[in-house]
């Protein structure tokens, strides 16, 4: 069944690509690359050079337009994934030793070490004829946080991961955790990767988000001083004037709701002041989280605020970008098909992913209209919304239980 547009709007108190006028204009094609389940994360890159983006899940990638799938080391059999889960949770695509060819960061199973695969030139096979498979390194031993980040967070053009670990030796129970950003080591790529604290050393509790399966994790301003802050669960890290990279941030504990997937700061009520909006990894729910000042200077306050209570559930992965091109990022989240099997609410629902267009009245305020992309595929523990084919409309490309399927913006 085809889902259409829906054409309510829901105001918030009671009431990049080319510009789209009418969201009803907007259409998606949806081609499945792959009916197994691979993982839940992928990226795009242009993996063999040939002017074409490919994509790719961590074990496999899929190679423009015919969508030939080459090992990139060797796979997993997840099922259907009713019973387990996959050992890809994160992708995304980078050069990370400078010789031209987009290598690709893999965050695996919550605790379990996160590396990099280089990629052999764009070689799908090898002479012998048996798959080419993607040289190893590892970036970190310890990849904690069910939603790892790789962004700008200093705002110098370079991307860094961002996530929690467990320090060597900790106990399993995971309650060792500390808060970093990751970058490589400039002398050696093959290297581990350095690690920039944002928390204290854990002591006899984790770090807000560095627990192995902590929900929730986002990166932007909070505090309104033009620096990207870190989001959790359980507070932010205020970035300093000027990060040496060796010191731990300035933690503001704070208490958002412990389900969260992606966090994003955002002014949602028009007041000026960063408020924090989220989806729920597991539950129900589409929220924000008004920020109030404190007393006196002392420190803010969040007062949740109901978006969609029950439109749809496990919403584990989100974005915020701009679908529509009127310069206002709109979100984008959907269902990560059987998160944990059966046993969460909803999980039997349509696998749907929405882009919510968000508008702006004279007020401010801000209002969320959702509108379907596709109702058979949903979204993992982390997507891509990106350009895929040049035509400069953001594009949606996902890796789930449910398979792999990349699905491209078209207008009327």
């Amino acid at each position: 069944m085809r889902l259409g547009t829906l054409t309510f709007l829901f105001a918030i108190f009671g009431g990049s690509a080319a510009l789209a006028k009418d969201p009803a204009t907007i259409t998606w094609k949806k081609t499945v690359l792959d009916k197994k389940f691979r993982s839940e994360g992928c990226a795009i890159a242009d993996v063999n050079k040939d002017g074409k983006m490919d994509v790719l899940v961590g074990e496999f990638w899929y190679e423009a337009p015919d969508w030939k799938r080459h090992e990139m080391q060797k796979p997993g059999e997840y099922g259907d994934g009713l019973g387990g889960y996959s050992k890809v949770f994160a992708c995304w695509a980078e050069d990370l030793n400078a010789d031209g060819f987009p290598d690709l960061i893999v965050v695996g199973f919550p605790g379990e070490p996160a590396y990099w695969l280089e990629n052999p030139k764009g070689k799908g096979t090898a002479e012998d004829g048996k798959p080419m498979h993607w040289a190893k390194h590892e970036i970190w031993y310890s990849a904690c946080n069910e939603t790892p980040l790789y962004q700008d967070l200093m705002g110098d053009g370079k991307k860094v991961l961002v996530m929690g670990y467990q320090p060597k030796g900790a106990k399993t129970d995971g309650n060792d955790g500390q808060m970093a950003y990751f970058t490589p080591d400039p002398k050696d790529p093959n290297a581990t990767w350095i690690a920039h604290p944002l928390s204290d050393p854990a002591t006899k509790k984790a770090s807000a988000g560095s627990n192995r399966f902590s929900h929730g994790l986002g990166i932007g301003d909070v505090n309104g001083d033009k620096k990207l802050d870190v989001m959790t669960s359980g507070g932010w890290w205020e970035q300093p004037e000027k990060a040496d990279g060796k010191t731990p941030w300035k933690f503001h504990a704070t208490t958002f709701n412990d389900n969260f997937a992606d966090m994003f700061a955002f002014d949602v009520d028009g007041d000026g002041v960063a408020d924090v909006l989220g989806t729920s990894a597991h539950k129900y729910g589409i929220w924000w989280y008004k920020q109030r000042p404190g007393k006196d200077g002392g420190e803010s306050g969040f007062e949740k605020k109901e978006l969609f209570k029950d439109l749809l559930s496990e919403t584990h992965a989100a974005h915020f970008q701009d679908i529509d091109g009127d310069g206002q990022k709109d979100l984008i989240t959907g269902k990560r098909w059987w998160s944990h099997g059966r046993g969460e609410p909803g999980s039997d629902k349509p696998a749907i992913i929405y882009w919510f267009r968000v508008t702006k009245g004279k007020d401010g305020i801000a209002s969320f209209t959702p509108n379907v992309i596709d109702d058979d595929s949903g979204i993992g523990t982390q997507f891509v919304v990106q350009d895929m084919n040049g035509d400069g409309l953001l594009d949606v490309i996902v890796s789930n239980k449910k398979g792999v399927s990349v699905i491209l913006q078209q207008r009327k």
